[in-house]
């Protein structure tokens, strides 16, 4: 307080909000009661999964022009891009080394720490080797979650390694806002025997171990809007040790081998194509995928993990005939926990697929192959045996109006003191009856307004065009704000306004002109 700012945030004045409404000091040790009731984690995070991780294209310009130390005893480092290190120690025995953290992809903490454990297991297994050693990395955000909700993370991840024989023998923790939860693993590889992601040989077959769609699915699951089993089917796909495939793997002599997880499977694909120096065909009907994954795709259920997958791999794929967006977008989806991909000699694919469904990869498939010589591109071909049913129309966000940014300053529709409309929560409180029923109109008035078969960006247009045949000021000024912050153009929006128009008449078009003037 003799300094006057927060000794935790010093951005905040002393005594804080907190201090003086709760008369709790979290920098004096002092700590909130955690909030009754089950937490749901993804509801915690902003991307859930792998999907939370930095884009392909992000983390190569963010470590362009770092030099790394030479020395003969790394046998796989940084530049090579592949799942893990390997350092050796003595002729005929090498260290494979990973680390991954990520966000929440299920509700259940126990679940998450199984699923953080298995994924973090995978790039040793990727590339042959052993897992010996772990060492467990959280972050936690203290006082808003229960302390029960770490301690089942740490529950799940000790159980799922120690189902791996991998002993736990450590940790670091710190405070976070969003739950994370990874592990840095240690192993032994055979110097001779490393499947690395650049062994790729033309003629090569493909094999996926495990089913796509596992963003898809989280994705929908934070907005409440999985398909039914969904995300217990996901679950029991990203829990799942890759340990079986890749001791199958190795027994195949696989020449190649990936894990697949936020970079998607194009991403990591394309990049195992490119450092092998060969192209690639995929074809879409044999991609294992998740129950469910369909119909969300269809529905436009897509996170952002998926566009900044585009934006680093996208140029890589070129689609064929009849392959449609929603193809391209499952080969996008960053997946947490995904299965191994591998490339194989063609007279061994058909007997690795079966020894692998009977070791319990029930999906693995074989989904392509490698072509001749080439620069890691991707062709997606279709049969037309699955196609993404009624998918919605892609807009594109780009070539949006920009000179009506120009125009936006000083209009009335865009001012902040613009009261909300009647679909929202800006009128004042209302005793007795009137005010329970107030309630529970606002509560219809929320779910009319919430994204169903109409995406968000269509409700909020076709919410202009009734705010303005209704005559509602307020409605036309606070859905022309939203609308502008998800995007939608000036042109667009005067379009809404003109279907109005068009159906009130004269009285209509003067009462937008009447407000455009003000």
């Amino acid at each position: 307080m003799r300094l006057g700012r927060c000794i935790c945030d010093p951005k905040k004045p002393c005594p804080c909000d907190l201090l003086r409404e709760r008369d709790v000091c979290l920098c004096a040790g002092e700590r909130l009661e955690a909030p009754p009731g089950p937490v749901r984690l993804t509801r915690m995070v902003e991307s859930a999964g792998c999907a939370s991780k930095i884009d392909q294209a992000s983390l190569k310009r963010l470590l362009s022009g770092l030099s790394y130390a030479a020395d003969p005893r790394v046998l796989v480092g940084v530049p090579a891009g592949d799942d893990a290190g390997v350092f050796l120690l003595q002729d005929g025995l090498a260290l494979v080394q990973t680390v991954d953290v990520f966000t929440p992809c299920v509700d259940d903490p126990y679940l998450f720490g199984q699923v953080a454990a298995a994924n973090s297991l995978s790039d040793i297994y990727a590339m042959g080797g052993r897992p010996l050693t772990a060492l467990s990395v959280v972050g936690f955000p203290l006082g808003t979650a229960p302390d029960d909700v770490l301690q089942n993370v740490l529950r799940g991840g000790l159980d799922k390694m120690a189902e791996a024989g991998v002993s736990v023998i450590g940790g670091h923790s710190i405070k976070d806002p969003e739950i994370k939860a990874g592990f840095a693993v240690t192993g032994l590889i055979d110097p001779d025997a490393i499947v690395t992601n650049a062994g790729v040989r033309p003629g090569d077959v493909l094999i996926l171990t495990k089913p796509l769609g596992t963003g898809i699915i989280a994705f929908a699951a934070q907005m409440d809007r999985a398909p039914d089993g969904a995300v217990e089917t996901a679950a029991a796909s990203m829990c799942a040790l890759n340990k079986a495939a890749a001791d199958l793997m190795l027994e195949s002599g696989a020449h190649a081998c990936t894990d697949v997880t936020g970079f998607g499977l194009a991403g990591h694909l394309s990049e195992m194509a490119r450092a092998s120096g060969v192209d690639v065909e995929v074809a879409w009907d044999d991609l294992p995928l998740l129950p469910g994954v369909l119909d969300c795709v269809a529905q436009g259920l897509l996170s952002g993990g998926v566009e900044r997958n585009r934006d680093s791999s996208g140029d890589s794929v070129e689609c064929g005939d009849g392959v449609q967006p929603g193809m391209v977008d499952v080969c996008l989806d960053p997946q947490t926990s995904g299965g191994l991909l591998m490339a194989v000699a063609p007279e061994a694919a058909e007997e690795l697929v079966e020894r692998l469904r009977a070791a319990g990869a029930a999906d693995a498939a074989v989904i392509g192959r490698a072509q001749g010589p080439g620069s890691g591109r991707i062709l997606l071909t279709t049969r037309g045996r699955r196609p993404i049913p009624a998918e919605p129309e892609r807009r594109s966000r780009t070539g949006r109006d920009l000179a009506a940014g120009s125009q936006r300053e000083n209009d009335p529709m865009e001012e902040d003191e613009a009261r909300e409309c009647c679909a929202g929560d800006g009128h004042e409180e209302l005793a007795g009856g009137a005010a329970t029923a107030r309630a529970q109109f606002g509560q219809f008035l929320a779910a009319a307004n919430a994204p169903g078969a109409l995406d968000a960006y269509t409700k909020q247009i076709v919410a202009i065009a009734l705010a303005v045949l209704s005559k509602c000021e307020p409605c036309v000024k606070a859905h022309v704000r939203k609308a502008r912050q998800m995007g939608i153009s000036q042109a667009e929006i005067e379009e809404a306004a003109w279907m109005a128009i068009a159906f009130g008449g004269s009285p209509t078009m003067m009462f937008y002109d009447r407000l455009k003037e003000k």
